[in-house]
């Protein structure tokens, strides 16, 4: 009966505590619950393309429907082969979320495994560490992805694994400095001091205490993430066709027939825009949310400032 009255009670805390976010997020960052909108239509177009979307990703109309304009058929039109746009585009979210997605979270976990053990060991490994990562870090990552996958081949998931190593290594850094000042409290000296293993410290005492800053970075990568794939299919390097990528619709056809049917160009490249927009947005408000260091002060956009002048 305790258990099950202490799981209530823990349930209760975490759901007050997502509740009360929400109303921080809505009542002192507009324009990040406008970000954390768009982010979700991307979410769900993502996982219900296939109820949403008119016609299949890859459904021709045959040749007396190529490049038709937008009409009450085809809202945004069709491309060279007859495909409606708006089911490319509606099938393009899908492929945006799982890269982005997926990406984040290997990037995510691979930058806090080389922090955090390169904090709190230190010494010579974390010496030979953060040279690494400097090296790693002067490579343009554009170029290390396109020759990653020249070698193991286009593909969503070699995409994926090729965002993952090459954000995972260079975000170690934001993870590493956070560890650091974690490292030096006094419970975490405690738990060396009693013989806790170091594998139990690292994950009841120190990534507990820097998730602040892992979901920031997580959540300020999914952009990152959408923009480098739509970069890499514009390319050739990134999503093969004929999934419709939208930095593929961008490119070949696209840029083929930009001036004959702009269309084809302009819904791909806005959503786009407007998705990488909405959610860098929203992760600067959750940013702003949860680290510690900017709350209550001056750097959640005055709002402590503009309470004390109203006084």
């Amino acid at each position: 009966m305790a258990d099950s009255s202490s799981s209530r009670v823990a349930k209760a805390k975490r759901h007050s505590r997502l509740v009360g976010f929400l109303i921080r997020l809505v009542r002192e960052k507009p324009l990040g619950t406008v970000g954390g909108i768009i982010t979700l239509l991307l979410l769900l177009t993502g996982i219900f393309a296939d109820f949403l979307a008119p016609y299949g990703m890859n459904e021709s109309h045959g040749v007396e429907n190529f490049l038709v304009p937008p009409s009450a058929r085809f809202w945004l039109g069709t491309d060279n082969v007859g495909r409606d746009i708006l089911s490319r585009v509606i099938f393009g979210a899908r492929i945006s979320v799982i890269v982005g997605l997926a990406a984040a979270t290997i990037a995510t976990i691979l930058s806090t495994v080389i922090g955090v053990v390169s904090a709190y060991i230190g010494g010579k490994l974390d010496l030979i560490v953060q040279r690494f990562v400097d090296a790693w870090m002067c490579i343009p990552g554009l170029i290390f992805m396109l020759v990653l996958i020249a070698i193991i081949g286009a593909g969503i998931w070699q995409v994926i694994i090729a965002l993952g190593i090459q954000w995972g290594i260079t975000g170690s850094r934001v993870v590493r400095s956070a560890a650091i000042s974690i490292k030096e409290n006094v419970y975490v000296e405690a738990a060396r001091a009693i013989g806790c293993p170091t594998t139990r410290i690292l994950t009841r005492h120190i990534v507990p205490n820097i998730m602040a800053p892992i979901i920031t970075l997580f959540t300020l990568r999914v952009p990152a993430m959408i923009i480098t794939e739509a970069s890499l299919s514009y390319l050739g390097f990134g999503i093969p066709p004929p999934a419709p990528s939208w930095g593929g619709m961008l490119s070949g056809s696209g840029r083929d027939y930009m001036f004959r049917a702009p269309w084809m160009a302009l819904w791909p490249g806005l959503t786009l825009s407007m998705v990488v927009y909405g959610i860098n947005i929203f992760g600067d408000a959750v940013r702003d949310l949860l680290d510690p260091r900017l709350r209550g002060g001056v750097g959640r956009y005055g709002v402590r400032a503009k309470k004390e002048a109203k006084k």
